[in-house]
């Protein structure tokens, strides 16, 4: 192979593997744009939970979920566990 080739065949595949980087950075931020709702739920005593979900209802209940997890974990009480924020982003 002549030093042409070589040249013109590397500044290809840089010209390749930028254009690939450059579309799949950009579609990242579209392609996963994550959930939409949150909640917060928390014990009398010991450590809460905050969770996000697709819908209200999920999040409420992945933060109760945590709540409980993390208030047992803390010493705290889980069988108190209340939401106390519930909101979903526009």
């Amino acid at each position: 192979m002549s030093e042409f080739w070589v040249r013109r065949c590397s500044y290809g595949l840089c010209a390749i593997l930028l254009t690939l980087t450059a579309s799949c950075s950009s579609k990242a931020h579209y392609a996963t744009t994550g959930d939409r709702c949150y909640a917060k739920a928390v014990p009398t005593s010991g450590e809460g939970g905050l969770a996000w979900g697709a819908t209200l209802g999920i999040a409420q209940k992945k933060s109760m979920n945590n709540c409980v997890r993390y208030a047992g974990r803390s010493g705290g009480t889980p069988n108190t566990c209340q939401v106390v924020l519930a909101k979903c982003k526009n």
